[in-house]
């Protein structure tokens, strides 16, 4: 082995710099972060071992479990509307009766370069309590005021709203791959047939490309699990009433860099890997199972 590593040295001297890299700066923090979660450490003084013992406070953490049952709740608020509206918009821009598709493709995907950060603050000032512009055009037509930020639900809401704002761009290109590679002879004999829209859109269009929807179901689990900068910025890193925007990535962020409990952010962020591993497992499965009917 070490012959033939010698004889094409030059050629792994050239690639050489991406395993370098990713040892530095990717594999060496994942090893460190679980060495990390088996000490209590402050970020500057000396370690201190633990064990499993950060493991087993973290299974009886209230917060902990709370953060996640908020992550799932904001990820069905907004991974159902997310992917419908995105096939809906996907099947549109695929139809031969709307014009300037090229420039619409173009627009649903702007909200995904979009600094996220930034758009953020915009949606804090949209749903703002006192001088918010969604209670500006409730106060307008008559109706209460909202307390969009102030309410554990509504902050909830507030969250998949830019998720779905976000995402649903993205998604829809995805969409509009596999729509493409459909043949249009399958919609011209349904159109002969007297198949409506409809008919097309749920009877022709969804059975094709199920594996699609399966796969950006499988992404979004994985993205949903990792929400951090929407309710870091809504609710400046407090996770709001009652901790009602609290996700697992805000509460890991709160131990390690506003708690200095580096070692407990640690074992946070592998208890995130296995709920994160568990789901994408699920949705394997569930692929497996489409696939063979």
């Amino acid at each position: 082995m070490w012959r033939e590593i010698y004889k094409h040295r030059v050629i792994y001297l050239f690639i050489s710099p991406f395993f370098i890299l990713f040892a530095v700066f990717g594999l060496f923090p994942i090893l460190f972060s679980l060495y990390l979660s088996l000490h209590k450490w402050d970020g500057i003084g000396e370690m201190k071992y633990l064990g499993l013992g950060q493991y087993n406070y973290l299974l009886h953490d209230a917060d902990f479990w709370k953060s996640i049952l908020n992550t799932l709740e904001i990820w069905i608020i907004s991974t159902i509307p997310m992917l419908f509206f995105a096939l809906l918009i996907a099947f549109l821009l695929n139809s031969t009766f709307v014009r300037f598709r090229n420039v619409y493709r173009v627009i649903y995907f702007l909200p995904n370069v979009t600094s996220i950060v930034a758009v953020a603050i915009v949606f804090g000032t949209i749903f703002g309590d006192n001088y918010g512009f969604l209670n500006f055009l409730l106060k307008t037509l008559g109706l209460q005021p909202v307390k969009w930020l102030s309410s554990p639900v509504m902050l909830k809401v507030a969250i998949a709203v830019m998720v779905i704002w976000r995402w649903t761009g993205y998604n829809s290109i995805i969409y509009l791959a596999g729509l493409q590679s459909i043949s249009n002879e399958l919609y011209e004999a349904a159109r002969i047939d007297g198949a409506n829209l409809m008919q097309t859109f749920f009877r022709i269009t969804i059975p094709i490309i199920r594996p699609i929807i399966l796969f950006t179901l499988i992404t979004s689990t994985i993205g949903g699990m990792q929400i951090f900068t929407e309710p870091q910025v809504l609710t400046n890193n407090s996770g709001g009433p009652e901790h009602g925007g609290m996700t697992i990535v805000l509460y890991l962020y709160q131990q390690s860099f506003l708690n200095h409990m580096f070692g407990y952010g640690s074992a946070v962020a592998w208890g995130m890997f296995v709920i994160i591993a568990v789901f994408s497992l699920i949705n394997w499965k569930i692929v497996q199972l489409t696939e063979r009917k």
